[in-house]
């Protein structure tokens, strides 16, 4: 079963916080909501809840139009970033709930029970109660009871903001071998974290101050961005103030040969390169400047470099003999490298 936002607006006392949002999640779909705070993802996933009532628009799941339904009747599977476990309860009652209170014969509870805990990893855990269990411990049971009730859309808010990066990489391949072994479920998960985003994710769904930027594969948003938005938060990136001339670009007095797209010539625009396909010493596309700042990060260096007014970064396997701050360097890109940016919003997708 699939979700769609059919030009979804939301607002408190008059402040939009989600601008007619259209979007698709088809079945059986991960969608990332991918955004800063603010900027609407986490109120979208409650208008699909059902939490927040929209000011116009509707929200369907599959063909059916649940705007206006309460959340019990939605037959959806949340977990939030709080967990929200019932500290009185063990952990199989805390699963046992949302079957209980949708009326499940007694005799099918068990066996489901066994099998949500079985999935996630818990089902030797059984009897404790939360208190009892770690930080990721206590997310695996959040996950189990909304698996549970066995949803045709499961809604994730933040689900991993609370762990520690180590606990937030094991629940990572865990979410991603619980989307292998139930294909047919849609899942829309609501994220800061690009990792989270890029790791999980069919689509991503990249929104801003209410409103949708950009959507489209991780390959894509990656390698390819539409917006300068886009390429400076899904990955970190270059950004290069450049002018449209014929067969590539003008930048820091030099020119840079690019693919400008049929741009016109004498345009303004804005060149994508990722950090780590910027390599030191020449080659094409050279660029000169003064190293500002190299920092080690075990397997690579990270090296920012003032090249007339503009810093750029390059991410280099772990250098031998790092280049000298202060000292001039040069770097190069490859021409297929770069994205020309000429567009400050992309589609809806």
């Amino acid at each position: 079963m699939g979700i769609r936002f059919d030009s979804v607006t939301v607002a408190y006392d008059g402040n939009v916080v989600l601008d007619a949002l259209d979007l698709r999640v088809e079945p059986g779909e991960v969608m990332a909501l991918l955004g800063p705070s603010g900027s609407g993802k986490t109120t979208a996933l409650r208008a699909v809840a059902g939490f927040v009532r929209p000011a116009s628009g509707r929200v369907f799941l599959g063909d059916r139009d649940v705007t206006d339904l309460p959340p019990h009747r939605r037959g959806i599977g949340m977990v939030v970033q709080s967990y929200a476990l019932f500290p009185h309860m063990r952990v199989q009652d805390n699963v046992a709930f949302g079957l209980k209170a949708r009326r499940v014969a007694k005799a099918e509870i068990g066996p489901r029970v066994a099998e949500a805990l079985e999935m996630t990893g818990m089902a030797g855990y059984a009897r404790r109660y939360p208190r009892e269990l770690s930080g990721g411990q206590q997310q695996r049971v959040a996950i189990a009871r909304a698996l549970a009730i066995r949803p045709d859309v499961l809604l994730l808010d933040e689900p991993l903001s609370a762990l520690d990066a180590r606990l937030r990489s094991g629940m990572l391949a865990e979410l991603a071998r619980l989307h292998r072994e139930l294909p047919e479920v849609s899942i829309l998960y609501v994220t800061h974290d690009q990792v989270e985003a890029l790791t999980l994710a069919d689509r991503i769904a990249v929104m801003d101050q209410a409103r949708l930027k950009d959507c489209g594969t991780p390959q894509e948003l990656y390698r390819t961005p539409r917006t300068e938005f886009t390429a400076s938060f899904v990955g970190n990136a270059n950004l290069l103030p450049v002018t449209v001339g014929d067969g590539g670009v003008s930048f820091a007095g030099g020119m840079l040969k690019v693919d400008t797209g049929g741009a016109a010539p004498g345009a303004r625009a804005t060149l994508c390169v990722r950090p780590h396909l910027v390599g030191l010493g020449s080659g094409p596309n050279q660029l000169t400047g003064t190293v500002a700042e190299i920092q080690w990060r075990g397997s690579t260096h990270r090296l920012y470099v003032d090249v007339d007014g503009h810093r750029i970064m390059a991410d280099l396997r772990e250098l031998k003999e790092p280049p000298v701050h202060g000292r001039p360097v040069t770097l190069h890109f490859a021409p297929e490298d770069a994205t020309l940016l000429t567009a400050g919003v992309s589609g809806d997708g």
